[in-house]
């Protein structure tokens, strides 16, 4: 029976700790030059209706690094532009496709192609979560930190985007503290904040989310989809930088992470992002490798 990965709770700490071992051991062998095929004769197909860089360029190399084959269409290029039903173009993909990678916006459009798709499905991106990239970045902090279990993580920003959403889902799988520094109008959803539970707390201060954190992460504070907010959102974050200043509250060895692709001067400073304590490049890259180990899993069980 297929499986899809539209949230982080659709899979289990047990498979995340099997996940997070064969991305190391992935990332290893590529570091080494070894030549895998886990993947030969698979085909991905990457449905996309809003823009990418990381999320396409990391699942085609993924893909072709274990030997097989991606597909990338764009929404402009397809004849959902033009009027077909998206449940039909979940059951063409599933006979082409042996996994979909779909970016849309409403969580009620990827819930639908799931649905209708006979080959599991991926959630690239949609408004109430990130899931494939939050889980890169806690890759990134095991690796840094050996792991994430009982770690303070500050997220300073919108509390109420898809990134914010799925590090509070987050916090209660791999049970780490999670502080989010957000202003009061764009906190997350309660219903989310009652799930995560004592995991997650949010403060209206960035200081208080940032002191004592052992990592510190942020995101643009106008999503795509939202640039008529922009000036709003621009007055809203004023103090929410992520900038020297700011991450001197947090532990000094706390690594700075950020999913890209990043405003200089408004949610995070040029200091941070080139600094000794960014790691943000390095997590871009992990994309590829989780992604690896994540489509290993769905396609070979």
């Amino acid at each position: 029976m297929k499986r899809d990965f539209l949230k982080l709770r659709d899979r289990s700490p047990a498979e995340y700790r099997k996940l997070f071992d064969r991305t190391h051991e992935l990332k290893r062998r590529r570091k080494a030059n070894r030549i895998d095929s886990t993947l030969l004769g698979k085909t991905l197909v990457l449905l996309f209706e809003k823009a990418s860089t990381r999320t396409r360029l990391s699942f085609e190399a993924a893909m072709f690094q274990l030997g097989g084959h991606a597909i990338d269409l764009p929404m402009s290029q397809s004849q959902l532009n033009r009027g077909e039903p998206l449940t039909d173009t979940a059951k063409v993909l599933s006979g082409y496709a042996d996994c979909v990678v779909f970016r849309t916006h409403g969580d009620d459009r990827l819930e639908t192609f799931a649905k209708t798709a006979t080959v599991p499905v991926i959630n690239g991106l949609s408004d109430g979560g990130h899931p494939v990239q939050v889980l890169t970045d806690l890759f990134t902090i095991e690796e840094k930190l050996g792991g994430v279990a009982g770690k303070k993580i500050a997220f300073v920003g919108d509390g109420a985007s898809n990134m914010a959403r799925s590090f509070v889902e987050a916090s209660r799988l791999f049970e780490f503290e999670l502080h989010l520094g957000s202003p009061n109008e764009f906190r997350p959803p309660q219903s989310d904040l009652d799930q995560a539970g004592k995991w997650t707390r949010v403060f209206a201060d960035p200081r208080e989310a940032v002191a004592a954190a052992d990592v510190v992460i942020t995101d643009v504070w106008t999503s795509m989809g939202q640039e008529a907010e922009t000036a709003r959102r621009l007055e809203a974050f004023k103090g929410f930088t992520l900038d020297n200043a700011l991450l001197n509250f947090a532990k000094p060895t706390a690594p700075v992470l950020h999913c890209l692709p990043a405003h200089r001067g408004e949610e995070i400073a040029g200091e941070v992002i080139d600094g000794p304590r960014s790691v943000v490049f390095e997590e871009a890259e992990n994309r590829m490798h989780v992604q690896k180990a994540l489509l290993e899993q769905l396609l070979l069980g």
